[in-house]
């Protein structure tokens, strides 16, 4: 059974987050505080960790970026809070995801399911599918129901680095940095104009947009 520490200072979420893994296969190991959720965490590596933002002894993001010295767990970060900031400060400590309260429980267990799948260390697949999308990752070829569509080497490079984090949101820094380098660190504007080109030739369902933060391709 896979152990998840779950980080939250309000009782009833600890609570209901304890059933809900449950009731999914996991195990959960709970915190209140800042220094419980390390401590523990170092004395027993969990396999992922879903993180609230606000603590009484300090601050969900302080605790990611803890965690991401010494482990690759995937980290999901819970929050009451969604602010465009403090999703961006989580994502660049090193969170996977950022779910905000109040939160469904059917679509946490999903992302954490994808983000424990992207920790597996399986190789890649050498072509990504979904819903009649496909990728040929070696070849550099991409079809839309089974038609070969064209993209410029820099949509294609985009398009690989969102469907290989599939189901991850993905930051804006963090795709410019990937594809164009990081002097295009700040260029939202290039982002935003592939990203429509994209859409355009492939779909806008394989995208989906979280406003001033960034992009995730939506798995099928």
């Amino acid at each position: 059974m896979r152990r998840i520490l779950v980080l939250d200072d309000e009782p009833q979420i600890l609570r209901a987050l304890r059933v809900v893994l449950r009731e999914a296969g996991f195990e959960a190991i709970p915190a209140e505080t800042a220094e419980e959720a390390l401590d523990r965490a170092s004395i027993r590596p969990p396999d992922a960790a879903i993180v609230d933002l606000v603590l009484p002894d300090g601050d969900g993001v302080e605790v990611t970026r803890e965690l991401r010295r010494w482990s690759q767990m995937p980290i999901i970060v819970l929050s009451a809070v969604g602010d465009e900031e403090e999703k961006v400060r989580a994502l660049e400590a090193g969170a996977d995801d950022y779910v905000t309260k109040p939160f469904g429980a059917r679509e946490l267990m999903a992302r954490l399911q994808a983000a424990l799948r992207r920790a597996s260390g399986e190789p890649d697949e050498p072509v990504l599918r979904a819903d009649g999308l496909e990728v040929d990752l070696a070849a550099r070829v991409v079809r839309v129901g089974g038609e070969e569509v064209h993209l410029t080497p820099i949509e294609f490079d985009l398009l690989r680095t969102l469907a290989r984090h599939r189901g991850r949101l993905l930051t804006h820094r963090a795709l410019l940095v990937e594809v164009w380098g990081p002097e295009y660190a700040n260029d939202t504007a290039v982002l935003r104009t592939h990203i429509a080109n994209l859409r355009r030739k492939i779909g806008s369902e394989h995208i989906r947009t979280d406003p001033g933060v960034g992009y995730r391709f939506t798995e099928s």
